[in-house]
């Protein structure tokens, strides 16, 4: 399925530390979490070992919104989480 990563998402994607490839992989390979309103949404745990804004982190959790609209993945928003999780989820690109 074609996915449209919309302007809002991008915007949010660079103010909080994702890249396209992993806003991508999120929804190709992340796992399902509940989301409101109709919307559907996936996440993905990477390494991330740097600091962000003065803190260490070990990794970042990424969470994609979106909407199926016409057999097209059309983001809504990404948020992007930093710490250490220990999911099996967990991975890189």
């Amino acid at each position: 399925m074609k996915i449209q990563i919309e302007p809002h998402t991008l915007e949010r994607a660079e103010e909080r530390g994702a890249a396209v490839e992993e806003i991508e992989d999120v929804i190709q390979n992340g796992l399902t979490i509940p989301a409101r309103k109709g919307r559907s949404a996936k996440y993905k745990i990477y390494p991330f070992e740097q600091d962000r804004l003065g803190t260490y982190y070990k990794q970042k959790r990424i969470e994609v919104i979106y909407l199926i609209e016409n057999e097209v993945i059309v983001t809504v928003t990404v948020f992007v989480f930093y710490g250490e999780w220990m999911e099996e989820n967990a991975g890189s690109l």
